[in-house]
């Protein structure tokens, strides 16, 4: 007989998936403006499930925080709107242009 368990952790590595894509999209983009650095990040978060668990606001946060160490990022402020919908949309980076 299988049980069904709640893990935190689980939900951790999801987010970490999308804190992934966020943190890779965002250095991206910071190079198509010739930022040095990157300051501030601000997402929009709707209800995202990623593998059955639905992304947390803090959890999101504490990952990308981990992504942006020893990047352009490193220290960024990071700004999640929660809105209504289910994705996450990238709505802004700002910095220090080279």
């Amino acid at each position: 007989m299988r049980y069904a368990i709640y893990d935190s952790r689980f939900t951790i590595m999801h987010d970490l998936h999308v804190a992934d894509k966020i943190h890779k999209l965002a250095i991206e983009q910071a190079g198509r403006n010739n930022l040095k650095t990157v300051e501030k990040i601000v997402i929009d978060l709707g209800s995202v499930i990623e593998h059955g668990a639905d992304i947390s606001a803090e959890n999101l946060q504490f990952n990308l925080d981990l992504l942006n160490q020893g990047s352009l990022a490193e220290g960024a402020e990071i700004i999640i709107n929660k809105v209504s919908g289910n994705d996450w949309r990238l709505v802004s980076i700002s910095g220090d242009e080279k």
